[in-house]
């Protein structure tokens, strides 16, 4: 079920009216969550709710048994790391085989063809469940969590049923951890219609920037980049630029909407985005961008690894470790791998260097605005993310390499023919975006701080639906679906 569609509006209001009724009733309430969590899912495909039923079913068990031994002392948790390894095994076998099994069979065939040999095994040949590799990140947190003893396992299936599958973050995140998110379907909730206020916005900001923002982008973008005709210089560094805006506003946009839709039910999710593209670094944009990912990695691969707090070959390997295995969970695509790989590049002399954490601070902390210096490496920085989604965006290595080609060959700058006129839609909206985040850079999202009269809050309020509704290039998925 798609958030931007007619079923959600009709869904959502059905699940808060149930919802609340029951708030003297916990276990109650999370089984209606896991009831209409799996009608969310199960809108798509129907057979894949096995799937995420399992990996709830193991890794239940699994902290189930590990109570048994939770208070064992460290020298005899030998059934603890065993556990563990099985969970790991189990869970990311399945996320592997449902996700990547094509990808390497195919790199099999063709390296088999390169030696002469030609073979033509069966493929899967399946549509990829949506929000695979989201819930199953978020069940392996819980089974490390246990493990390291940061959260004690609990006993009660049905919160832990809806905290795996809670419907607002299920298929695009935020990727949660059980120390925060566990705790919450354990204990009482209270309707809060001031955090209900603040979720509506969110969720009316989260709308505008995948709908009016990225919707009108993304038809910009398919424009330039997958009409041959468009293929010149111009037309790729364009059509990239808009897919950049694309992106953000669909991923962010997404973001937003759950984070406000679960604070509806009196659930708080860890923040996603935090003005990315004001970064004026690589390493601040990856504390800025897909938060919740990138600090999976960091706690469970990155830290284990050694860090940073280790020699300088080990400081290498670690930090191409983590933006490998990133790019490659984005996708079974050396497009992929590659832009992982590009980022390590850029990131790895910061952290040399130790000004991987030069920039904690918002920009433009005390200033309404940057100053030249801090403006010159926002789009610096911007200028090499752009680079990057060169890579995400192309469908092979080949396309990429011909569109950085075009893209500096001054021979290949010629005039366009036409752009849609869902580019107007898209520019405007993205300096509305632009200008609101940037009001709002040290808040929780773009809409949080608004004029204080009454009529300019709530004109603001209509202009943004009215562009909702009538800006919208008709329904489009979510590009994180995909992942």
């Amino acid at each position: 079920m798609l958030f931007n569609s007619f079923c959600f509006l009709v869904f959502l209001p059905i699940v808060f009216g149930l919802y609340w009724p029951l708030r003297r009733w916990t276990r109650l309430q999370n089984l209606l969550v896991v009831v209409a969590s799996y009608v969310f899912y199960g809108w798509w495909d129907w057979r894949f709710l096995m799937l995420i039923v399992f990996t709830s079913a193991w890794s239940y068990i699994v902290g189930v048994i590990e109570l048994r031994h939770y208070d064992t002392p460290g020298r005899e948790r030998g059934l603890s790391k065993l556990l563990v390894a099985l969970s790991l095994v189990v869970n990311l076998g399945i996320l592997g085989y449902f996700k990547y099994y094509d990808f390497f069979l195919s790199q099999a065939c063709t390296l088999l063809a390169s030696c002469g040999l030609n073979v033509h095994p069966a493929s899967l040949r399946i549509i990829l469940p949506v929000g695979i590799s989201f819930y199953t990140f978020q069940a392996l947190s819980y089974t490390i969590d246990v493990y390291r003893r940061a959260i004690r396992p609990t006993r009660d299936p049905i919160a832990f049923f809806a905290f795996i599958s809670f419907f607002p973050q299920l298929v695009a995140g935020p990727i949660e951890r059980a120390t925060n998110l566990l705790p919450q379907f354990l204990s009482p909730r209270t309707f809060d219609f001031e955090q209900a206020k603040v979720g509506c916005r969110q969720m009316l900001w989260g709308f505008f920037k995948k709908c009016v923002l990225a919707d009108n982008c993304a038809v910009v973008a398919n424009h330039l980049l997958n009409d041959s005709s468009q293929a010149n210089g111009l037309g790729i560094v364009l059509g990239v630029f808009f897919f950049t805006l694309q992106i953000y506003g669909d991923f962010s946009g997404y973001s937003d909407i759950a984070i406000g839709c679960s604070k509806l039910f009196g659930i708080n999710l860890m923040r996603n985005f935090h003005c990315p593209y004001f970064a004026r670094d690589i390493a601040e944009f990856w504390r800025r961008w897909h938060m919740s990912l990138t600090t999976w990695f960091r706690d469970y691969l990155y830290i284990p690894l050694g860090g940073s707090r280790c020699g300088r070959l080990k400081q290498i390997r670690n930090t191409f470790a983590i933006f490998l295995v990133s790019g490659f969970w984005h996708g079974a695509n050396w497009t992929f791998l590659a832009w992982g790989a590009f980022h390590a590049v850029l990131f790895l002399p910061l952290l040399l260097r130790g000004k991987n954490r030069t920039y904690l601070q918002t920009v433009a902390e005390d200033r309404a605005f940057p100053s030249f210096g801090e403006l010159g490496r926002m789009l610096a920085t911007f200028a090499l993310v752009l680079v990057g989604w060169t890579f995400f965006r192309a469908q092979s290595m080949g396309e990429a390499i011909r569109w950085f080609g075009l893209a500096i060959d001054p021979r290949t700058f010629g005039a366009l023919h036409g752009l849609p006129r869902e580019a107007v839609v898209a520019v405007i909206a993205w300096v509305v975006t632009l200008v609101s985040e940037w009001w709002n850079r040290r808040e929780a999202f773009g809409l949080a701080r608004l004029p204080r009269m009454t009529i300019l809050r709530w004109g603001v309020y209509y202009l943004l639906l009215w562009a909702v509704v009538f800006y919208v290039p008709g329904t489009q998925t979510f590009i994180y679906f995909q992942f």
